[in-house]
């Protein structure tokens, strides 16, 4: 799958000059420019993008796969915003379509992991009015006091807006707040398109992409790490996916505080903007590979299986993906909600193991931070 190397395509003297000056740049480890960027997707072909992406992987990470042992809880799916991709939420009138958990609720799902390996629990959700900063650092505080060794990856920074804005604290107040409650990290959700007209059309009431960079600059200076991710394949254009991933290259140039970028696929069922076409697989490669080419000071680039769907998230692994997240115990919605393949999207170690394996990759678990705790080089699961 991935034989073909840049030093073969650098041998064909027909190759586009600049495309040709974009692979020399690639390995001499030399940072390649927004117009290059935008030459990748305007004019390379899949095996040509194929061959750089996995030219900075395995600079990198090596021959590595990373994945985490993982489950995730989601407190609500009822939100004040009205997203017109989101296929999950339901509007405070509609809530008894929708769910609401209680702490108690919640602490039960962390219980019911007792005894199992697992090292991170991912809380995401709606941004609800009465599920304020307070209950969550309480939340918090309950798990962390309950299983202190669980790291707690926890709010976009849409919900984390919400609740600092109505808890009348300003970001680095509310996150220094949730960060002695227990919180480790940060997701990278909502992110969507940095691009402002982009973002107005399609999740315009929720908070702008300067408030989402500045949340996240915020939490690597104060010493947590986060996620990145970018929604592609909806109204946006190449142009601003590149601008998307140009913002948070500069920013993680002045903080190396995220740990991976993460594409997200647009979902186009019960949403509001289902009349939009979903991509093809080809263009999921294209999306991945030149991220994975451009953003060279992230080590680490995810494709989110549950979204995806295992099949291509094996094919991923030859386009610059080195990670895949987790095992995610059929406990996530947001996806299957808006017709992503994995409707009951949960795998086992042995699973995850043996889909890496089946791309020639090496296996090798991960906390959240990218600490390694298992290779599987030779051993099972």
């Amino acid at each position: 799958m991935y034989s073909t190397s840049i030093a073969d395509y650098l041998h064909n003297k027909e190759i586009d000059p600049l495309l040709r000056s974009i692979a020399t740049k690639v390995m001499d480890r030399q940072r390649i420019a927004v117009e290059d960027a935008l030459h990748l997707y305007q004019c390379a072909d899949l095996g040509f993008l194929g061959a750089l992406a996995n030219e900075v992987r395995q600079f990198k990470n090596g021959n590595n796969t990373y994945f985490n042992r993982n489950f995730h809880i989601e407190p609500t799916n009822v939100c004040v915003f009205s997203c017109n991709f989101c296929s999950y939420s339901r509007t405070l009138k509609d809530r008894e379509e929708g769910w609401e958990l209680t702490q108690e609720e919640m602490l039960d799902k962390v219980k019911a992991y007792d005894g199992q390996h697992v090292t991170e629990v991912h809380i995401v959700g709606g941004v609800h009015p009465k599920m304020t900063l307070e209950f969550f650092a309480e939340l918090i505080r309950k798990i962390k006091a309950h299983r202190p060794d669980l790291h707690v990856k926890a709010f976009t920074a849409v919900e984390l807006d919400y609740m600092f804005r109505k808890a009348k604290m300003n970001v680095e107040e509310g996150l220094k707040y949730l960060q002695a409650a227990g919180l480790g990290s940060l997701p990278g959700g909502g992110a969507e398109i940095f691009d402002e007209e982009i973002r107005a059309s399609i999740c315009g009431d929720k908070c702008t992409s300067e408030e989402w960079l500045e949340i996240h600059e915020t939490a690597h200076r104060l010493g947590m790490h986060s996620n990145a991710t970018m929604l592609y394949g909806h109204v946006e254009d190449y142009g601003h996916r590149i601008d998307h991933m140009d913002r948070l290259r500069q920013l993680q140039d002045r903080t190396g505080g995220f740990n991976t970028f993460i594409p997200l696929k647009f979902r186009n069922k019960n949403n509001e903007m289902s009349e939009v076409p979903e991509v093809n697989v080809t263009e999921d490669l294209r999306c991945y590979a030149i991220a994975r080419v451009f953003l060279d000071n992230f080590q680490h680039v995810k494709a989110y299986w549950p979204m995806i769907g295992r099949q291509t998230a094996q094919l991923l692994q030859a386009y610059g993906v080195d990670d895949l997240d987790g095992t995610i115990d059929d406990s996530t919605k947001i996806y299957s909600m808006a017709g992503a393949e994995e409707q009951s999207p949960s795998l086992s170690t042995v699973d995850l193991v043996q889909l890496i394996r089946g791309s020639g990759r090496t296996p090798v678990e991960r906390d959240t931070l990218y600490n390694v705790i298992k290779d599987y080089s030779s051993e099972t699961a």
